[in-house]
């Protein structure tokens, strides 16, 4: 059976009877054929099943990419349970709240990464170790129920906790078997590089094993560019999913990637017609595909398969793939006329289940229509053209999208309220620059002495990811309020960044100047300086304080490497935060560089930051 009737894992075992000696995974280092991903895969259930995991089961996955994730996801679906992916670099706390959230059993990961975050030990299992594991006692492929839960993936929740996606096996299924959104065959190897709480994931694993296609599992530090473009060559990949921010931002850079690809989808936020047009017209074999949807559809919702023509205007989203359905509504239900704005609802068999764990949330969000049946709340505001393409115009909330991820502010705000010293806060988005999206705090007070925003940043890494940190910070004495008793948030997105509390050491937004810039300093500085639109003229000027961010210092990273020769990875650009620490670590890089191998025991700077 070739079907999504028989789900992922019956799709994996027809390629690996049809197909055994295809290439499966890849890392460049480890591969699997669908032969051995099958017996790896099937042993590993065992072992979850020993372990205790039954059908119906929450299985936590932390690991980094590598092909174990792959294996241990395929090994959990047989073992009957379904997966919850982590990232290794969220917080403890966040960790232990998503698998409480849950309700995991167990945790496969890295012995490191399973103590970092606190997971106990009889709570954790190491992740397979080879490739060698066989068995063939994994449950049969018709016991597959295609309404039982796939895995949970993890969104911002405007509460202040986030919020578990229960998306089920026909939903990830649909999407993931013979698009026709975009082109998949078992020649194609999809690029896996997405973080794993990001739904991208989903896609870039399952779209590749539900067509017979190749993992190309990515371990480059995943916001480099230019790792990403190497890894692309190096493994073969011909497909990959980019956040719009990412593919903006190669576009811009007119990175190879593009050159190495055959198929490329972006989605998360409005795409830019100005940059697909540039890289369509470089690149015009390739497709290029617009893709909308949130978590609670399965990944993609509506896709459209952007030409030279769709770039005369802002790029529509297009129209439901893989059976979703898609209704614009007035704010009483009803279906509104070709061209008129309304809000997005959508149907079909690919809606998640719900939120685990908030049944008013699911009931609020999901709704059972008159006549459309089962549909979720978008919160997006769209229109239909009279050829039933969508037009993307914005949300009828207070969610944001940066960087391709979606943000609940109050989840935010409801863990700056957490610390002493602040009264209320609000975090909206600024942008300095079209493609340059910016998370902002605005924090009153409590007592009229407000911590500094270092204190409140580090309060927050304590508690959330890194994309829920805000890059810039603003201090008044109360929120302004719109006429209705709201918090006016376009009058706080208007207003200039203060840096930090009045009379704080940041105040102005950088430390006291601490003496005139080095020559190499200065270079330093000027790099800072083009990505952060702002003069920077301090040696101990700080880049996150700054405002800066991860796409931000790529575009430092990737300027050092083309002015000066110099590789720096973002861990490091990220432990010399300052333009003295940088430019610091630039001379030692250049004098390396300068001495060859053999002549020096410093060693110079990484190529790539272990993921």
């Amino acid at each position: 059976m070739t079907t999504t009737e028989s789900g992922l894992t019956g799709l994996v075992s027809h390629y690996a009877r049809t197909t055994p000696d295809a290439l499966a995974v890849t890392d460049g280092e480890t591969s699997l054929t669908y032969a051995g991903l099958t017996a790896a895969a099937r042993g590993f259930a065992r072992v979850l099943r020993d372990r205790g995991v039954r059908p119906g089961d929450a299985v936590g996955v932390l690991l980094p990419h590598s092909v174990p994730t792959v294996v241990t996801q395929l090994a959990v679906w047989w073992a009957g349970g379904h997966y919850v992916p982590l990232d290794p670099d969220y917080p403890p706390p966040r960790i232990a709240t998503m698998l409480d959230t849950a309700g995991a059993v167990l945790t496969v990961g890295d012995k490191d990464l399973v103590e970092a975050a606190g997971i106990p030990a009889d709570r954790a299992l190491l992740p397979p170790a080879g490739t060698e594991q066989a068995g063939d006692d994994a449950p049969a492929v018709d016991a597959y129920d295609p309404d039982a839960v796939a895995y949970v993936m993890f969104t911002s929740g405007s509460t202040g906790q986030p919020k578990g996606v229960a998306v089920t096996h026909r939903g990830i299924a649909r999407l993931a078997h013979r698009p026709e959104y975009v082109t998949v065959t078992p020649r194609d190897r999809v690029l896996f590089h997405s973080p794993v709480t990001f739904d991208a994931s989903a896609f870039e694993v399952w779209g590749a094993l539900a067509n017979g296609a190749a993992v190309a599992v990515s371990t480059a530090d995943r916001l480099s560019p230019a790792g990403l473009a190497r890894d692309a060559e190096r493994l073969g990949a011909t497909v990959t999913v980019l956040t719009t921010a990412l593919f903006h931002h190669l576009a811009a850079r007119r990175s190879p990637l593009f050159g190495v690809l055959r198929g490329v989808l972006v989605g998360g936020e409005a795409l830019s017609a100005q940059h697909a047009r540039s890289v369509l017209r470089a690149h015009p074999w390739l497709e290029l595909v617009n893709g909308y949807g949130p978590t609670e559809a399965t990944t993609f919702a509506t896709a459209h398969r952007v030409t030279d023509a769709d770039c005369d205007g802002p790029p529509p989203i297009g129209r439901p793939v893989a059976r979703a359905t898609a209704y614009v509504m007035d704010e009483h239900g009803d279906p509104v006329a070709a061209g008129v704005r309304g809000e997005l609802w959508i149907g079909g068999p690919r809606l998640a289940l719900g939120y685990v764990g908030q049944p008013d949330r699911t009931a609020e969000r999901f709704v059972d229509h008159p006549t459309a049946g089962r549909l979720y709340h978008t919160g997006d505001v769209v229109s239909e053209r009279p050829d039933g393409t969508l037009d993307f115009h914005g949300r009828t909330d207070d969610q944001i999208k940066v960087r391709g991820f979606r943000i609940e502010p109050g989840e935010i705000e409801h863990a700056l309220r957490e610390h002493a010293g602040v009264a209320d806060a609000a975090v909206v988005v600024q942008r300095p620059t079209p493609d340059d999206a910016r998370l902002v705090a605005f924090v009153a007070p409590r007592d009229g002495a407000a911590p500094g925003s270092a204190a409140l940043r580090a309060h927050l890494e304590e508690r959330l990811p890194a994309h829920l940190v805000p890059n810039g910070w603003g201090f008044v004495d109360a929120l302004p309020m719109t006429g209705v008793g709201k918090v006016d948030r376009r009058a706080l997105a208007a207003r200039p960044v203060d840096g930090d509390a009045p009379g704080g050491p940041e105040a102005g937004g950088s430390p006291a100047s601490s003496g005139p810039l080095s020559p190499l300093q200065q270079v330093v500085a000027d790099l800072w300086s083009q990505a952060l639109g702002l003069p920077v003229d301090d040696p101990g000027a700080d880049f996150i304080a700054l405002g800066g961010h991860s796409l931000l210092a790529l575009c430092v990273v990737e300027d050092l490497r083309e002015d000066l020769g110099v590789e720096m990875s973002l861990a490091d650009f990220f432990a010399a935060p300052t333009v003295a620490a940088q430019a610091a670590h630039v001379e030692q890089a250049l004098l390396s560089l300068h001495e060859g191998p053999g002549t020096s025991d410093t060693t110079p700077p990484a190529m790539e930051d272990p993921r």
